[in-house]
């Protein structure tokens, strides 16, 4: 049955033995290549999934100091940030702990062979406190995962919280990446007891395309997209999305985009603003000066701290709805 996380050709768990750990550990710097990335023993398995692109070969060479000439639609890539949130990876591994789960079984995966190329990443927060889920954009072409997906789950697990980045179909458009998000939501309810994260108040996270999905879940539910008959997200966080369309009962939104942003632009993302203003939804909106699109968690720009404001957000949403 699909979301059941004991099927054994589900899960790809690589626990720390004694003749791998040292290479298990062994840190990846700005002069680490891709290559290095593709065949570090802490992510056998899975490695092509924690880079963008599906349909094009990488340059084995290419350092990780230059990782942003593979990210088209990114801006402000910073390699030391991409690299923490690898590096954090590499380490749970060598604690023996899964970072990477399936969320199609391989009859599915068979069936559709796109859905070979996604899969969940799992920032493990404290025993069953809420988790977040994130989905990096890529304008559904590829999916910027080391740039706005580890590093969001980093922060937003050094706040207290479990994190969880989706790696989704790409080149199929955002009907079908939303339905592998609503996949993964309902996976991580269907096995929250093994996981040990809290259900009640998630948050969905998304920037770019990935807003996009995570609005269409906010706005319309996990089971309009073949997922579980599930409840909204408690918030949704948006980054820098032209996504327009709304609901009669919208969650809690946090959004923010940059004032020179060319794809996404600041007055598209006020008019949906505006929308859910006057429907009464708890609302948060920021626009950063001298930043463009995809500018990630905004290291060393006027958007530096935004990804604190927002998990301060969805902690007022939490506690809002636990006083009820």
């Amino acid at each position: 049955m699909r979301g059941d996380i004991m099927t054994a050709d589900w899960l790809h768990s690589f626990p720390r033995t004694d003749d791998g750990r040292n290479a298990r550990q062994t840190a990846l710097g700005p002069t680490s290549t891709v290559g290095d990335l593709l065949v570090h023993p802490a992510f056998t398995g899975f490695a092509k999934r924690i880079l963008p692109w599906d349909d094009r070969p990488y340059d084995a060479s290419l350092p990780l100091s230059n990782v942003g000439t593979m990210l088209p639609y990114h801006s402000h890539v910073d390699a030391g940030v991409v690299i923490s949130g690898l590096n954090r990876m590499i380490a749970d591994v060598s604690s023996g702990r899964t970072i990477f789960y399936d969320i199609y079984s391989e009859a599915e995966k068979r069936a559709q062979p796109a859905k070979e190329h996604t899969g969940l990443f799992f920032f493990r927060g404290p025993p069953g406190a809420p988790f977040a889920l994130i989905a990096p954009g890529g304008g559904f072409a590829y999916v910027g995962s080391v740039h706005e997906g580890f590093p969001y789950a980093l922060d937003i697990n050094n706040r207290g919280y479990n994190a969880f980045v989706l790696k989704y179909r790409t080149g199929q458009g955002g009907r079908v990446a939303t339905e592998d998000l609503a996949t993964a939501v309902s996976f991580v309810v269907r096995n929250a007891a093994t996981l040990e994260v809290g259900t009640e108040a998630y948050s969905l996270w998304g920037s770019s395309a990935g807003a996009r999905m995570a609005a269409f879940i906010g706005s319309h539910g996990v089971a309009a997209f073949n997922g579980d008959n599930l409840p909204k997200p408690s918030a949704v966080v948006m980054a820098y999305t032209a996504h327009a369309d709304t609901s009669s009962n919208e969650p809690p939104t946090f959004a923010v985009v940059g004032e020179q942003d060319g794809i996404a632009p600041p007055s598209s993302m006020e008019s949906r603003i505006a929308v859910l203003h006057r429907s009464g939804t708890p609302v948060e909106f920021h626009r950063y000066p001298n930043v463009g699109h995809g500018f990630g968690t905004g290291r060393g720009t006027s958007a530096d701290g935004w990804i604190i404001n927002a998990v301060r957000f969805w902690e007022r949403r939490m506690n809002s709805n636990a006083s009820k």
